[in-house]
């Protein structure tokens, strides 16, 4: 009977092969284990020769060609067995929560596991899920202190109430990890705080190029959900609909793929190396950009980021985002932009990722050939009707829907100071001049901004 028989922690090469590298990895992944080089399958003992040309090989994949580096959790040596040379390779359980060829990446070629007696590739959601792991130990935003220590969370907990969860008053500061080991508020509390020091700007200029600014309003000062929102409603007001009456049914143009920049929106938000400064968005006349800071984390190739494989810089943001249902952890989001715009949409740097998302050449031409600007902004009023005439609670209620297309009935009146009937006369009546048009329900639908054709 053999001494030697492969197993879960036990893998037996004849000889050297490069699939070695592999090996290691699913080792490292799983529970560790040893690879004992000059022994068949069956257990013959045959041994091995250049014994020293293999090491350095070994030393090589080591040192070089897994990330991240697992050094401290190898040993190799050189065994004599039955008056033959084998060399054994040791790996421990890794202390990091995943390891991956470098070659490969974080991808499902490059990351395995051990099972039974085989190395198989892991599935995207399992690296996903190990990378949410590895990110909440070592984030940067639960040891950085704010810059602020009295911090108030009303905000943060009327979401979460809104959403179904409790917090607890006595353990969810710790429950969200809002404080370091110190005892201090860290920067991720300030960033969800009522009240802070971080803007949000977002800058409208008039041409193709930074030459001249339009507006420039800034979101920000607050609980970074807040910010989101209101963004995300300047962002739905912008979007520039022209509807063609001539045709059945209606066809509706928007001036750009609103789930794409709401896509690249999260993204900005949650990569984002808020330790450097925060991000930017910038209208154009014929594009939007939306840009982050920290370029790629390290380790993560540009393939992966485009597969929508999810490496988050703030996993424990990311989450609160996942538990608000203002994002989802699979990965859709870069795919889907690259699938409506391209890959060439995205500038990926070292120090940051810019996603330009380009207007529809229609749109723009319409707005061209009738002289309205995309200077939408807050004097929409005075040109959205196209030669419509409209009373000044019709202007004001369209100016008010672009800053907050969320608005209702109740606060457009108080805001006006005219009554609840008053503004609803003014939304059928700029509806039926197709000025404005609902999207969804009464309940959880917004108001956009029609031109028309």
């Amino acid at each position: 009977m053999n001494k030697y028989i492969e197993s879960e922690t036990l893998e037996l090469k004849e000889k050297y092969t490069d699939t070695i590298t592999k090996e290691i990895v699913s080792f490292l992944n799983s529970n560790g284990g040893t690879i004992l080089i000059g022994i068949k399958d069956n257990g013959t003992v045959i041994g091995i020769e250049k014994t020293d040309d293999i090491l350095k090989k070994i030393s090589d994949i080591i040192t070089g060609q897994i990330e991240p580096n697992p050094q401290d959790e190898i040993n190799t040596e050189l065994r004599n067995i039955e008056k033959k040379n084998i060399i054994a390779i040791i790996i421990n359980k890794g202390r990091n929560h995943i390891y991956c060829q470098k070659k490969y990446g974080f991808s499902s070629t490059g990351c395995s596991i051990r099972i039974g007696t085989t190395c198989k590739e892991m599935t995207l959601e399992q690296i996903n899920f190990r990378y949410e792991k590895k990110f909440l130990d070592s984030e940067y935003m639960l040891k950085k202190s704010s810059n602020s220590h009295n911090l108030s969370f009303r905000e943060l907990k009327i979401y979460y109430s809104e959403r179904g969860y409790h917090l607890d008053e006595k353990s969810y500061e710790t429950n969200l990890n809002l404080k370091n080991k110190a005892g201090e508020y860290n920067l991720l509390a300030e960033l969800l705080s009522d009240k802070n020091n971080i803007p949000f700007i977002f800058a409208k200029f008039n041409g193709k190029n930074k030459a001249s600014i339009s507006e420039r309003s800034d979101y920000g000062y607050g609980c970074i959900l807040t910010t989101y929102s209101k963004i995300k409603n300047r962002l739905q007001s912008e979007n520039i609909c022209f509807s063609d009456t001539t045709i059945r049914p209606r066809k509706d143009t928007f001036l750009f793929d609103f789930d794409c920049v709401n896509e690249a929106l999260l993204n900005a938000l949650v990569h984002n190396d808020w330790t450097i400064t925060e991000p930017q968005v910038s209208m154009f006349h014929d594009r939007l950009e939306i840009l982050s800071h920290g370029g790629l984390l390290s380790g993560m190739t540009k393939k992966q980021f485009f597969d929508g494989i999810s490496k988050p810089r703030n996993a424990t943001l990311m989450r609160i985002f996942l538990n608000m249902g203002l994002t989802e952890h699979t990965g859709h989001g870069i795919p889907t932009i690259v699938e409506k715009y391209g890959k060439d949409v995205f500038e990926i740097q070292n120090n940051y990722i810019r996603c330009t998302i380009p207007f529809e050449k229609e749109i723009i031409s319409q707005i061209e050939n009738k002289n309205v600007g995309l200077n939408v902004g807050l004097n929409v009023g005075l040109n959205v009707g196209l030669n419509v005439a409209l009373n000044k609670t019709e202007k004001k209620v369209i100016e008010i829907l672009i800053e907050n297309p969320n608005s209702t009935s109740a606060e457009l009146s108080e805001q006006i100071e005219v009554t609840t009937r008053t503004i609803e006369r003014a939304f059928n009546s700029l509806q039926e001049k197709n000025i404005i048009k609902r999207i969804g329900s009464k309940r959880d639908g917004y108001w956009i901004i029609v031109k028309q054709k």
